[in-house]
């Protein structure tokens, strides 16, 4: 398209005057976005006009275009924001090949530079900030990723986890008034150093999660306690119950011996196909056109007395004449190959007991022996600390005899599940008036280590339990950080991954 400006006059970008005397004309060509998809290129007039302002420093001036190209822009706005939002979505290479299939052309390294143009967005300082860390390499490397909890979005990402660069940016982002957070000390010190006034938030989820590790490491201690409960139990729930009846094969096959099978299946069901054919009265060269077999193979099959096995093309082994005893002692249960080839040397066998191994292995299968020693016995009942606190914290109906016998038996287990039950409870309700309490029943008991750390952070917990906020959000953002790291392929820097973070939606 060739276009030119319709306005007849424009204004000078130093003493925004009008003028209206045209000084000279160049050409300038734009990229549009495509239509229909094909590529559009705009070939623009642009004119150049005299400014008459005495006291302007310019005395020649280029009418700027506005919106539709900034200056030196070889792409139209339009086009380089549609860039933009590939390249957030999707990254480069991604990005290219979409931007290909939609009629742009552009390489992955232009849209790249096309975001590395674009400034960052200051965000103002929060008022209420989530902090959290997030896996370049999960188990080496961290950063930290910081969120503006009223607002919902993300403010900012740091490429460590330390409380230096924590602390760095809160003093530098004045205004923070509350700060949710995990339970690691390495933010709490941050925030105690750089906003002291600000109240710290515990994230709720971290506190019941860390409170179920110390109830599950607590209850490691009693594991032979907990499967003898359970051994104890399970046959009383299970004595009208009849035993699911277990089928087991009788032999392995082996995966030969399996593609053998199929191929005679194959054979059979073509051979039987030939014989209905037959009876229904058609000739062989109609059944030959039909079956796409040779007449030769089709006249073989009609005159034979029944479905023609294959020979097996095998070697004779020196164990075939000794088949029929193998067999009988196979039939009264002795399958133990060392046991045979002994016997089978009093009947004059020569060979070696790997020989008699092999022919066992082909005859009756790869794990004959282990195939026959299965039984219906059912397994012995067992579980574990996890899953016993599982059921203590959720109490489900069918776990209730088995509590009820786990506590009959240990009352320290039973003091145990009672002072967890009431943390989750007191967490659930945001119950301040019990926490006194429950510290000193805690301290008292196998969750004084739990107890006293807890202590240690106790003005953390106290408004966790009063104020609404919590990192459930920053959470989210982490989720969709790590998809945006992922679809990049780890071969992008930081800088990219931060620009997509803070600007995508």
């Amino acid at each position: 398209m060739v276009l030119r400006p319709a306005g007849e006059q424009s204004r000078c970008p130093s003493c925004r005057g009008h003028s209206d005397r045209i000084h000279s004309w160049y050409r300038r060509r734009l990229s549009d976005l495509p239509w229909e998809g094909i590529a559009v290129g705009i070939e623009l007039r642009v004119r150049r006009f005299f400014c008459d302002a005495a006291d302007c420093p310019r005395r020649i001036f280029t009418e700027p275009m506005g919106k539709t190209a900034p200056r030196y822009a070889r792409r139209t706005a339009r086009l380089s924001d549609a860039l933009e939002q590939i390249t957030l979505a999707l990254g480069g290479s991604a990005g290219a090949r979409l931007a290909e299939q939609l009629g742009i052309l552009a390489s992955d390294s232009t849209l790249l530079r096309q975001l590395r143009r674009r400034p960052v967005e200051r965000f103002p300082s929060p008022r209420v900030l989530g902090i959290d860390d997030w896996a370049w390499r999960k188990g080496h490397r961290y950063g930290t990723i910081l969120c503006d909890l009223e607002r919902g979005k993300v403010i900012d990402l740091l490429p460590d986890r330390s409380a230096e660069s924590t602390e760095r940016w809160l003093r530098f982002h004045p205004g923070v008034e509350i700060v949710s957070r995990d339970r690691a000390s390495l933010y709490a010190q941050a925030a105690t150093r750089a906003v002291p006034h600000a109240v710290q938030v515990a994230d709720r989820w971290h506190l019941l999660h860390n409170m179920t590790e110390a109830f599950t490491e607590t209850l490691g201690h009693h594991y032979r306690l907990l499967n003898e409960v359970a051994r104890a139990v399970t046959p009383t729930e299970q004595a009208h119950e009849e035993p699911p009846k277990a089928e087991f094969p009788a032999l392995a096959v082996s995966r030969p011996q399996q593609l053998q099978r199929n191929n005679r299946q194959r054979r059979l069901d073509r051979y039987e196909s030939v014989m209905e054919k037959a009876r229904l009265g058609l000739s062989q060269r109609e059944i030959v056109r039909q079956c796409g077999l040779s007449r030769k193979t089709v006249r073989r099959w009609l005159t034979a007395d029944g479905f023609p096995e294959r020979k097996r093309s095998c070697r004779h082994s020196s164990v075939e004449r000794h088949r029929e005893y193998l067999e009988q002692r196979w039939a009264q249960g002795c399958h133990n190959a060392a046991q045979l080839w002994r016997e089978l040397q009093s009947h004059g066998f020569l060979g070696r007991p790997h020989t008699l191994r092999d022919w066992l292995q082909k005859q009756y299968g790869r794990r004959h022996e282990r195939q026959q020693q299965q039984t219906l016995k059912p397994a012995d009942p067992r579980t574990s600390p996890r899953k016993v606190a599982w059921q203590i914290l959720k109490q489900p109906e069918a776990a209730l005899p088995f509590l009820g016998e786990l506590f009959r038996r240990s009352p320290e287990i039973a003091t145990l599940a009672a002072t967890a039950r009431e943390f989750f409870r007191m967490i659930r309700e945001r119950d301040i008036a019990a926490w006194p309490e429950w510290q000193q029943t805690a301290a008292a008991g196998p969750l004084a280590g739990f107890a006293k750390h807890l202590c240690r952070d106790q003005a953390a917990f106290l408004a966790a339990l009063e104020q609404p906020w919590s990192n459930g959000p920053v959470e989210g953002q982490v989720h969709r950080l790590k998809l945006i790291k992922r679809s990049m392929y780890g071969r992008a820097s930081f800088d990219l991954l931060r620009l997509r973070v803070l600007h995508s939606a």
